[in-house]
């Protein structure tokens, strides 16, 4: 974080669905940008989210993130997923025109990766050069199953999983099965990690920045 900057906006996503905050965190230089959606259960302030964030910046890396709609008017049920999309793509906008001409990248934490997936297999933006998953819910706890992969084939472009091998939403069988079927998927386990990324009081943060850093510049 040291030199970076961080700002805050307001972008308006439709005239039905309203406006959403965002934060906006630059090193001096960047290399990339990412824009960075958070989870069901919590805002783009939220430790994990913060955490990310300033590591993300550690490694020369701009991070936009953002809250969806259900977040900014207080609510606990996530948005349904057009509204969810939408979301996605108006701050991947606002994100592409801020940072021209600096390579793109987007994902997210559990529910704000699977929209971002979301997006993209419908939309396939030119602009975005790869996704990241902070843990992809592959299916509901204890209702193992693929079905939430399905639209992955439709992505074009790179993905990087980042998965807890105690993952209850996403068991290790099945999310390295899905990954198998994916050209462009690379499956990174993190032994021990549950699905909010916790371990025995151990702090796995820097170490997803680590590997996302090193998937983003392996693509430079």
């Amino acid at each position: 974080m040291n030199n970076s900057t961080e700002s805050q906006a307001t972008l308006g996503v439709s005239e039905s669905v309203g406006r959403v905050s965002c934060l906006v965190t630059t090193p001096p230089d960047p290399a990339a940008v990412f824009v960075l959606a958070h989870g069901a259960g919590a805002g783009m302030r939220h430790p994990f989210m913060t955490q990310l964030t300033h590591e993300l910046v550690t490694h020369n890396l701009a991070v936009v993130r953002y809250n969806f709609p259900f977040i900014e008017a207080g609510r606990k049920r996530p948005d349904p997923p057009a509204i969810a999309m939408a979301t996605v793509e108006a701050v991947i906008e606002f994100a592409h025109n801020q940072f021209q001409g600096v390579p793109l990248f987007a994902g997210g934490k559990s529910f704000g990766g699977r929209m971002t997936s979301h997006f993209m297999a419908k939309k396939n933006p030119k602009n975005i050069m790869g996704i990241c998953f902070f843990g992809f819910p592959l299916h509901p706890p204890g209702m193992p199953g693929t079905d939430r992969a399905d639209h992955l084939h439709h992505l074009t472009c790179p993905m990087l999983f980042l998965q807890g091998t105690r993952d209850a939403l996403a068991t290790e069988g099945l999310i390295r099965e899905v990954c198998s079927r994916l050209p462009k998927a690379s499956l990174i386990m993190i032994e021990g990690a549950d699905h909010s990324f916790a371990l025995r009081g151990q702090n796995l943060i820097p170490e997803l920045a680590r590997h996302t850093a090193a998937w983003i510049s392996s693509m430079g």
